[in-house]
């Protein structure tokens, strides 16, 4: 805050490990909202979640290691995305956040949630962290496969943001990780130890790369889920796909969020 209680926006990097990642922190007394990105997307994904909520929140958003404007590393792995939302939470001096997670971000934020029972003020799951085994060896040829033909384009959109500055073949590897914890035996534990209150928000139909009903059968994975663990409970379900769910049904986004922090408002009012 600056002297006349004006809130300012900290933009810059936060060094972790090998690399540096690009924050920005709108600052401020609300509660912290921590954005988890896409797998290869950017923190300029949320910018409608965040107009939508408003100033009353403090927004902190993050390139992922070679997305956006952040830097290259010799780790792309899933445990480091999960120690980086540490390592910009304590950069910019946050004790507890909301963690707001989309496609791969929400696997991130579930488990980061589930590790951290009192830091999280709770976690939105949108469109993730459905616990499927979707991913045999057919499905990581296919993802092999998939990559290698973008290989000759992807270094072309990357100036553009639109890619990540990792090879195909990082990519790929980082895509099968994914499928790797998504399995029943993996996800499922992780979100079973999630103590504090979850919302998931649901697209419909497909996603980049998938088959058919293929997405919606994952998603199925969640009502086991819900049924064991009173904490995780569906939001919404909306009309949109995957990639397009943060630019059309970020209304639903945003009523997750608000209905969290107002489960944590009354906690804090009983203590």
């Amino acid at each position: 805050m600056t002297k006349n209680g004006t809130r300012t926006t900290w933009t810059g990097m936060v060094p972790v490990d090998d690399t540096a990642l690009a924050v920005t922190d709108t600052g401020g007394p609300g509660v912290p909202v921590v954005y988890l990105n896409g797998q290869f997307a950017t923190q300029g994904y949320w910018r409608r979640v965040v107009a939508d909520l408003g100033t009353g929140w403090r927004h902190i958003t993050y390139d992922e290691r070679a997305r956006g404007r952040s830097r290259r590393s010799a780790d792309y792995s899933f445990e480091a995305a999960v120690r980086d939302v540490d390592a910009v939470l304590a950069a910019r001096g946050v004790d507890r956040a909301l963690a707001v997670g989309w496609s791969y971000g929400a696997v991130v934020a579930a488990h980061w949630a589930g590790r951290n029972p009192d830091r999280a003020v709770g976690a939105v799951m949108v469109d993730g962290a459905f616990p499927y085994d979707w991913l045999d060896e057919a499905m990581e040829q296919r993802i092999r496969k998939l990559f290698r033909r973008m290989s000759w384009f992807l270094p072309l959109l990357r100036p553009t943001g639109l890619a990540p500055r990792m090879t195909a073949g990082q990519q790929a590897d980082s895509n099968i990780e994914l499928g790797r914890l998504s399995r029943e035996r993996e996800l499922g534990p992780v979100l079973d130890t999630i103590a504090v209150p979850a919302r998931y928000v649901i697209a419909s139909g497909t996603s980049f790369g998938s088959r058919g009903d293929e997405q919606e059968r994952i998603r199925t994975g969640l009502d086991a889920v819900t049924a064991r663990n009173p904490n995780i409970r569906i939001s919404a379900k909306v009309a949109s796909n995957h990639g397009a769910l943060l630019k059309k049904d970020f209304r639903a986004i945003t009523a997750a969020v608000r209905e969290i922090a107002a489960l944590d408002r009354g906690t804090a009012k009983q203590r």
